[in-house]
């Protein structure tokens, strides 16, 4: 893999470039077209980008299947567990008002941590999945002694 010098370089460039996308994108979410899950997504392209360029050894000693189990679980722990702090607060369920004092700030406050719980769980699952798919066997590899 030596050979692919230029395409080392440029992605060592735009996976950062892609992660800060992913960012836009969640943080713009709360106003316009966007938030979590294509977030999520794209996020989860820049680590695949990452794995296609530099191999998948590489690739989980920068995020290991241990961590990522860990993101995906947390995500949905956090969206579950702001459902239900608005529950105990006396509202419904996701009823962002109740999280702070003033309601348009809890609006606020509630959306972000959902876009985001929603966005580290997308991006979590997609590269679990992606993992499981480039680390299986292949019949034609098996060695049988």
């Amino acid at each position: 893999m030596k050979h692919d010098l230029i395409l080392r370089v440029i992605a060592k460039y735009l996976f950062p470039v892609i992660a800060l996308f992913a960012f836009y994108v969640l943080f713009h979410g709360e106003y316009g077209p966007g938030g979590g899950f294509q977030a999520g997504v794209i996020l989860s392209v820049a680590f695949i980008f990452y794995a296609l360029v530099f191999g998948m050894e590489t690739t989980e000693k920068v995020l290991p299947l241990k961590v990522l189990r860990v993101l995906a679980s947390s995500g949905v722990l956090t969206y579950a567990g702001t459902g239900v702090a608005t529950l105990l607060m006396g509202g419904n369920f996701l009823d962002y008002g109740l999280l702070l004092s003033s309601k348009a700030a809890g609006q606020q406050l509630g959306i972000l941590i959902i876009e985001l719980s929603v966005g580290i769980t997308v991006s979590a699952v997609m590269l679990i999945i992606f993992y499981t798919f480039a680390n299986r066997r292949r019949p034609w590899e098996d060695h049988h002694d």
